[in-house]
């Protein structure tokens, strides 16, 4: 299901979106944060998170840059597993193609205990 969904939002970003006039009130885009999301968060935290943003895609919000925030369970060598919020922030957005699918993970304060 995952793989079908990324699909979709190719195909969408390569067939349709190039049709129209960009509209996005975001940055990353819309489809560009539901990929993102996607690709590294459970599926349905995934598809919640990005019908929420696609929802407030509209002229009721105010937009601006708003980067993905994934969930990661870290190990230390010493202590219990945590669940770690953190945000995906593109090594290099939109001009160096060769750094695609690398991210800056920035670490939210709020450490949640598993």
């Amino acid at each position: 299901m995952r793989t079908l969904l990324i699909g979709m939002i190719w195909v969408y970003q390569k067939v349709i979106s190039p049709l129209k006039r960009p509209t996005c009130r975001y940055y990353p885009s819309c489809s560009e944060y539901a990929l993102w999301l996607f690709s590294y968060s459970n599926f349905w935290y995934a598809l919640l998170f990005s019908l929420r943003r696609i929802l407030r895609c509209n002229s009721l919000f105010e937009g601006g840059i708003d980067y993905p925030i994934i969930s990661k369970r870290i190990t230390p060598i010493f202590g219990s597993p945590r669940l770690i919020k953190v945000w995906l922030v593109p090594l290099c957005p939109q001009k160096d193609w060769s750094a695609k699918g690398k991210f800056y993970l920035i670490k939210s304060m709020k450490v949640v205990q598993c």
